[in-house]
């Protein structure tokens, strides 16, 4: 009898294992094979043999590291900005408001990419540009922000935005209001509440959202060679300009790239384990 149902346990705990290994598959093919490839171009020379020589070249485009890093923590902190209060608003509105507004934060995101960035060069254009000749017509100073980093991370903040607004809002609209007016209740001001209150309890989606935002923002490289107009490299310029020349090279930038946003996101998934759920008035 024990053993019948040792049998059947068994049984029921294979059948996960058995409806996860396509999934191991898949990690294993696309994820796991394609790094290791990397890493061997990384770690040996060309004639064979260990070597640290490309990560020591590698070092030495420090510029082009400190910018990415900089422009897409610029574009981190832009995102927050603006996404923390839209979300905010969203997560208090009706529900019919909430699906049509959820909906316009992701309607441009339905659109290619490449599309919405090449939108981007039409509209911040110098002499042609849809606002520069709005700005002509309300006879106010033209602006000069094409090809240049201001135009990059201008493009990063429009596509990445929805990624920090949407782990926000999916936090926000879950929140007990009675800790709300709990707190209110005690005498906080709105400015303690939101501070003590809202904002402790939302750090899961500040965390997500800032790692959600700050990675694809490192590693970009179409918004920087479209908008950046070939001025502003960032270490996504960088690799895929080496692969195709010096693939040693470009495996050791991206392995460095790697480790680095990893880890990033370490530090800030222990500081949100640290922070959840903490509450002082």
């Amino acid at each position: 009898m024990r053993a019948a149902r040792r049998g059947s346990i068994a049984a029921k705990l294979a059948k996960p294992q058995a409806l996860a290994a396509p999934y191991v598959l898949w990690l294993a093919v696309f994820v796991a094979a394609p790094i290791l490839i990397i890493a061997v171009f990384a770690f040996v020379r060309n004639g064979g043999g260990f070597t640290l020589s490309h990560f020591a070249e590698a070092a030495r485009s420090w510029k082009v590291f400190g910018r990415s890093f900089w422009l897409a923590f610029v574009a981190t902190a832009i995102c927050l900005l603006l996404g923390y209060p839209l979300a905010y608003v969203l997560s208090r509105e009706s529900a019919n408001v909430q699906r049509v507004m959820s909906m316009l934060i992701m309607l441009p995101m339905w659109m290619n990419f490449l599309l919405r960035t090449y939108a981007w060069m039409s509209i911040l254009e110098e002499n042609n540009g849809l606002l520069n000749r709005l700005l002509g017509f309300l006879r106010l100073p033209q602006l000069h922000i094409a090809n240049s980093p201001t135009a990059v991370v201008i493009g990063m903040v429009y596509n990445f935005l929805p990624f920090m607004v949407l782990p926000l809002y999916s936090v926000l609209v879950k929140l007990d209001k009675r800790l709300v007016e709990a707190a209110q209740d005690l005498g906080a001001t709105p400015v303690q509440v939101f501070r003590r209150v809202t904002f402790r309890l939302s750090l899961p989606g500040v965390i997500s959202g800032v790692t959600m935002v700050f990675v694809p923002a490192v590693s970009t490289f179409a918004i920087s060679k479209l908008l950046g107009g070939g001025k502003s490299d960032l270490l996504g310029d960088l690799i895929e300009r080496n692969f195709l020349s010096n693939k040693p090279f470009g495996s050791a930038i991206s392995l460095l790239m790697m480790v680095i946003c990893m880890v990033f996101i370490g530090l800030m998934n222990k500081f949100g384990d640290g922070g959840e759920g903490t509450l002082a008035i």
